[in-house]
């Protein structure tokens, strides 16, 4: 019996650290959903990892550097973004975050819509997640 509830128990406190990440890995995606939309320099900075590998839907590929450049700066607007359809994996210290992003832009004051498909990969670094690669997909 006493076997029985220490088995019980363990996977108790498994499943809640499970949750206890996906809510983490989840936070840290609405967290840079924001950034995207009011860019915070520091903040952006800390979040990121430097090695960064950002994909966009035309096939362009950014750095940390140029990622940041262009939300700083206005070339890359985000007016409003909204995230459906989100499904999160986590395997040890890696996650995968797939979701449709929704936005409205104003890119080099150009107004527009997207509709996206997005991988996310985020890396456990001490207690926080941070961004390593991001990659998007025009919806068909």
């Amino acid at each position: 019996m006493i076997k029985k509830l220490l088995i019980f128990s363990c996977l108790l406190i498994s499943t809640h650290f499970c949750f206890a990440q996906k809510a983490e890995v989840e936070e840290a995606v609405n967290k840079l959903t924001k950034l995207m939309v009011t860019p915070d320099s520091a903040a952006l900075d800390k979040m990121v990892l430097n090695h960064l590998s950002y994909g966009h839907s035309s096939g362009k590929i950014q750095t940390k550097q140029e990622f940041l450049h262009s939300l700083l700066s206005g070339e890359s607007d985000f007016v409003d973004i909204n995230l459906t359809d989100q499904s999160v994996i986590i395997q040890n210290k890696t996650a995968l975050v797939r979701h449709t992003l929704n936005a409205k832009t104003n890119d080099k004051n150009v107004p527009g819509n997207v509709k996206l498909y997005i991988l996310l990969i985020w890396s456990k670094e001490k207690s926080d997640w941070k961004l390593i690669g991001r990659q998007a997909v025009k919806v068909p």
